[in-house]
């Protein structure tokens, strides 16, 4: 009985164990993966790649809207029309967050800024007060 627990011992640390990335041979903790950082992070970014260009696009497009909002409201409040926001480039398809007001309203926010709708293609701009969640 002790004589196979230490085969089955000396066959385990006889088995070659690789790096995840590079397949070169690890030496050290039994629980390692990976030869260096280096193999560990490229290993990673290569698992999340498909992920991260998709969000890497949804958040230059979020970025966008914002620097817009911050270029046409520098005080803090202001109506201005859709064609002047169009013609920035911003895309009202895509906000972080809305607040829904008591009487209905509803603000959609980039971060901090947001816009409301007005009649005739006018929006106000504003900034996130500390009330509005």
């Amino acid at each position: 009985m002790l004589t196979l627990l230490r085969e089955r011992l000396i066959i385990k640390a006889m088995e070659k164990r690789e790096c995840k990335e590079c397949g070169q041979t690890l030496s050290g903790r039994k629980d390692q993966k990976f030869c260096s950082d280096y193999c560990r992070n490229t290993f990673n970014n290569r698992l999340n790649e498909d992920a991260t260009k998709y969000m890497r696009r949804i958040n230059n497009i979020l970025r966008k809207n914002r620097r817009i909002l911050i270029k046409l409201n520098p005080e803090g409040k202001k109506t201005v029309d859709g064609i002047t926001l169009a013609e920035e480039g911003f895309n009202f398809h895509y906000y972080t967050n809305v607040y829904k007001t008591k009487t209905g309203s509803q603000y959609f926010f980039c971060y901090e800024q947001g816009y409301l709708k007005l009649d005739s293609d006018k929006y106000m701009l504003v900034q996130k007060q500390d009330y509005v969640k």
